[in-house]
């Protein structure tokens, strides 16, 4: 192979990796790399084959099922604290994964959603009320960050002094850039855990109207979740819950003030918001690759064999810029249609969480671009750091004025 080994999981990749992954959907488009000195991974680019990769029996979210003796034996050791959230959605299979999925479902519901629209809009309005005659604020720290994780954590039923402790939580875990946790990953996901278990029990003695509580209480044919798929459940709910949506609102906003025609004609017209969110999902894919698949067998994509328990990531950000489903794909059209991103997934762990971050992107964009006119960046793009992470897109600070 003719490509030349690249960080992917680096800040300086983050900022424009798009051009390098043109190269491999046109050369390599199944293509090995390091993820770090011990653990290696390959990367699918095409949108047929990353679409296919989300719905492919030979591959598995469960790496233990997949992997030989052998290679059971080297993995690395994982404490014991980490053991519970292994059992959250994203990490298994069926029947265990349809058998969770449908436990939340009856909790995490479209009505639920729905009721957090106003508000999602009370909060939006209320933290640019706070900045406005600052003129300036880092639009991540300061509106992109607040917004979805006060709804989550108030969906939740944490309490707001605990906000600022999840988010330090929270983007330990997102900047892991490989699968085994790291030393300095651990003081918070300990610290994580023992909220949360403390929380719980408190909910048991004393259930709110909200969605711990439902999650505790809820039954399906006698079937609850136990004490460690709670924590895997929440550990999800808020991470995924959050950090994704920050980076739709943060990279979005670059997005529309690097393209300030289409900027002006959502502003003009803000019932193009919908649309506009779609578009914006494809165009800076805030998941950038899949979660961890691993191969089940020895697994053939282009005559490429990828071997059995190795690990696969369907780069998401390649797709939805694939020149071969998408016009003109390397630009930005607020009203593209039909626009078919793979931004949420596909198939069984399509993105639970998507109606809410639709929600959530569509009242932040309208608010930001009605009441912040002027707005526009306060420093080069060229000069904006990128957060280092092995899924996830996302600046680390926007400063803006307005």
């Amino acid at each position: 192979m003719t490509t030349q080994p690249v960080n992917i999981v680096s800040a300086e990749f983050k900022a424009d990796p798009f051009s390098f992954f043109a190269h491999l959907r046109a050369s390599d488009p199944v293509y090995r790399t390091a993820l770090s000195d011990k653990t290696s991974v390959w990367l699918i680019t095409r949108y047929d084959d990353v679409n296919a990769l989300l719905r492919d029996g030979r591959f598995t979210k469960n790496r233990r099922s997949a992997l030989t003796k052998e290679q059971l034996r080297k993995l690395p050791w994982t404490p014991p604290m980490f053991r519970p959230l292994e059992r959250n959605m994203l990490d298994l299979d069926p029947p265990d994964h349809t058998r969770l999925r449908s436990l939340v479902h009856q909790a995490f519901t479209p009505s639920l959603v729905e009721q957090m629209r106003s508000r999602t809009q009370a909060i939006a309005d209320d933290l640019l009320d706070r900045v406005l005659w600052l003129g300036e604020m880092d639009l991540i720290r300061d509106f992109a960050l607040p917004l979805p994780m006060t709804i989550i954590t108030e969906m939740l039923g944490v309490p707001t002094k605990d906000h600022d402790k999840f988010h330090r939580w929270s983007k330990a875990v997102v900047s892991l850039t490989s699968p085994s946790p790291t030393l300095r990953v651990i003081p918070a996901v300990w610290k994580f855990i023992r909220y949360l278990r403390q929380f719980f029990k408190l909910r048991r003695r004393d259930p709110q109207d909200d969605l711990v509580s439902a999650l505790i209480k809820v039954e399906e044919a006698g079937d609850k979740l136990n004490e460690d798929e709670l924590l895997a459940m929440v550990f999800l709910l808020l991470i995924a819950g959050h950090e994704t949506t920050v980076n739709l609102i943060g990279n979005g906003t670059l997005a529309l003030l690097e393209n300030p025609n289409e900027m002006s004609k959502l502003r003009s017209e803000p019932s193009l918001v919908k649309g506009a969110v779609e578009e914006l999902l494809r165009y800076t894919s805030p998941v950038l690759m899949t979660t961890e698949r691993y191969a089940r067998e020895n697994a053939m994509i282009h005559g490429v064999t990828i071997p059995r328990g190795e690990m696969t990531l369907g780069v998401i950000g390649s797709a939805n810029r694939d020149e071969t489903v998408f016009d003109k794909p390397d630009e930005l059209h607020i009203t593209r249609d039909p626009n078919k991103h793979l931004s949420f997934g596909q198939g069984i762990h399509f993105c639970l969480g998507a109606p809410l971050a639709r929600m959530e992107a569509q009242i932040a964009f309208t608010t930001l671009l009605q009441r912040l006119p002027d707005l526009r960046l306060k420093n080069s793009p060229h000069s904006l750091r990128w957060r280092p992470s092995m899924i996830l897109r996302g600046l680390a600070s926007l400063p803006v004025r307005f």
